[in-house]
């Protein structure tokens, strides 16, 4: 992976979406806290999310689809929220806890939604990419699909026959 595979869709769509989580996660602590652990996961989101998507981007080919879903979710968070804890508990974040739960949770799904929609050609950068405008338009039928995928799974699974 080099730089030409830098993600711009996550590192727009996941720097704006976890400065908000931090920001909210810690306004209790008072609007400057709320405003600088914002600016933090920003400023480290904008610089690497890209790269995270590029990552996330390269499992979506992986066979079996399991195998590339738990590389991940596994190898991505252990990556990103590594860093981010380190840069948010130098900088003295007030709500750290919080604010890493609400991360890592929002990293979990989105990661999830984000290699499924990636394995049916959305939110990808790079040679095949669609434009960013192609992604929206698609955005809720991949949605519709991302939290319809999980009660099919357990339809067919039920449905089957049992061996004799």
């Amino acid at each position: 992976m080099n730089f030409q595979h830098w993600n711009y869709k996550s590192a727009l769509f996941s720097s704006t979406i976890r400065a908000l989580l931090f920001l909210l996660a810690n306004l209790r602590s008072g609007w400057h806290a709320a405003t600088g652990a914002m600016l933090a996961e920003f400023t480290y989101r904008a610089i690497t999310a890209g790269f995270y998507g590029a990552l996330t981007q390269s499992f979506r080919r992986v066979q079996p689809p399991w195998k590339g879903t738990l590389g991940a979710l596994l190898i991505v968070p252990l990556i990103t929220h590594s860093i981010e804890f380190t840069i948010h508990y130098l900088r003295g974040t007030p709500n750290l806890k919080t604010s890493m739960i609400a991360s890592l949770c929002f990293t979990l799904v989105s990661t999830s939604f984000n290699l499924f929609a990636m394995r049916r050609g959305a939110l990808v950068s790079g040679r095949d990419a669609w434009s960013i405008a192609d992604d929206m338009r698609a955005l809720p039928a991949l949605i519709a699909g991302f939290l319809g995928a999980g009660p099919m799974w357990l339809w067919r699974c039920a449905a089957r026959k049992p061996a004799r």
